[in-house]
């Protein structure tokens, strides 16, 4: 299965100087758990790294720090790796474990940023091709049964 069956398209990104309350209130409002942080003026088209519905969490708010006081850019996941759209998915999972992070950035033919790829995106397309199998055993077993009751009667 290849990265471009089942990379998420949709991107939020937000500057890493922005405070994490902020932050929290983008990924409310655009209903998604990780942002892609991008540099500052004049850099604000740079990708820096991802910061996540978890990180906010773990790194602020569990340890009693107001959003208002920290920004993106200090809990963010810095690394950043890129995959090509047209990878196979085993590539993209081993870039991941090699990296040790969860997301990699999707580049397109031009090497413009197309979306990214988490585990998530890899789990709901395996569970897609694993429910596709199940159906196809289903089918197929439905259809023996019909085969075998036909010889059956003709007995």
């Amino acid at each position: 299965m290849r990265v471009e069956r089942v990379f998420t398209r949709s991107i939020v990104g937000v500057p890493e100087m922005c405070d994490l309350r902020d932050a929290a209130a983008m990924m409310h409002k655009y209903h998604v758990g990780a942002l892609l942080v991008t540099g500052d003026a004049p850099h604000d088209s740079t990708v820096v790294g991802f910061v996540t519905d978890r990180d906010i969490v773990v790194q602020a708010v569990a340890r009693d720090i107001s959003p208002r006081e920290i920004t993106v850019g200090d809990v963010m996941t810095p690394v950043v790796a890129t995959i090509a759209e047209t990878a196979d998915l085993y590539e993209a999972l081993e870039t991941m474990r090699g990296a040790g992070i969860r997301r990699l950035v999707v580049t397109d033919a031009e090497n413009r940023i197309a979306g990214f790829l988490s585990l998530d995106d890899v789990f709901d397309g395996l569970a897609a091709e694993f429910a596709s199998v199940a159906a196809l055993l289903k089918t197929e077993r439905t259809r023996e049964v019909a085969q075998f009751e036909e010889m059956k009667a003709a007995a």
